[in-house]
C-alpha cells in the first residue's frame, strides 16, 4: 500500500526547483512531511477531512498549513480534501447545519432551500451558495465545525484500525509462511 502511495508523490529535487515552492523549500521538505507511515497517513486524513469544510478555494490552503504544524503527511492530506466539491458541497452543508441546530436546540425552522442551480454557469453559482450560506447563520457555523471534528476524528480512527488490521494480515501471512517451510 505504501509503495503504491509513494509513487503518486513528488520527489524533494521536483519542490527544490519549483521557483513558485522555493521560499518555502526549508520547511515543505521537512521529512515528516512526506514519510507515509500509519501515523502520518492517519494525521493527514484527519486534516484532510477537517479542512474539507472550510468554505472556498482556503480548502488546501488550511490543510497546508495544518499539515507544517502537526508534520502529518502533506500530499495525503491535500488530496483527503477533494471529498468536497460542487457535487457533495450542498448536502454537506445541509448536514452540517442540521448538526448545528439540534445541537443548540432549534427546530430547524430557519432553514432555507439551497439555490437552484441547473443551468447557472460558475460565475453566478458561487454568489448564490455564499449567500445561502450566509443566511443560515449559527448553526451552520457551529455544525460546521462539529461535522468537520466528526469526520476527522473518525477518518483518523479509521486509518488507525485498516493500517492495523492490515499489518496483522501481512504478519500472519508471513508467519504461515514459515511455518510450511
Amino acid at each position: 500500500m505504501r509503495k503504491r502511495l509513494k509513487s503518486f508523490l513528488p520527489d524533494h529535487e521536483s519542490i527544490r526547483q519549483n521557483r513558485w515552492l522555493r521560499p518555502f523549500s526549508s520547511t515543505l521538505l521537512h521529512p515528516r512531511l512526506w514519510h507515509l507511515n500509519r501515523h502520518s497517513a492517519a494525521g493527514a486524513v484527519a486534516v484532510g477531512l477537517f479542512c474539507g469544510l472550510i468554505p472556498g478555494p482556503l480548502q488546501m490552503l488550511g490543510a497546508a498549513v495544518m499539515c507544517v504544524a502537526f508534520r502529518v503527511n502533506l500530499p495525503l492530506a491535500l488530496l483527503t480534501t477533494l471529498y468536497t466539491n460542487p457535487l457533495t458541497i450542498v448536502p454537506l452543508y445541509v448536514l452540517a447545519y442540521g448538526f448545528g441546530s439540534m445541537v443548540m436546540g432549534l427546530d430547524g425552522a430557519g432553514f432555507t432551500a439551497p439555490p437552484e442551480l441547473d443551468g447557472m454557469s460558475i460565475s453566478p453559482w458561487i454568489p448564490a451558495l455564499i449567500d445561502w450560506m450566509a443566511g443560515l447563520g449559527k448553526p451552520l457555523a457551529l455544525g460546521l465545525v462539529m461535522l468537520a471534528a466528526t469526520l476527522s476524528i473518525s477518518g483518523y480512527l479509521a486509518v488507525r484500525w485498516g493500517w492495523r488490521i492490515w499489518l496483522i494480515r501481512q504478519w500472519r501471512r508471513r508467519k504461515g509462511a514459515h511455518r510450511k517451510q
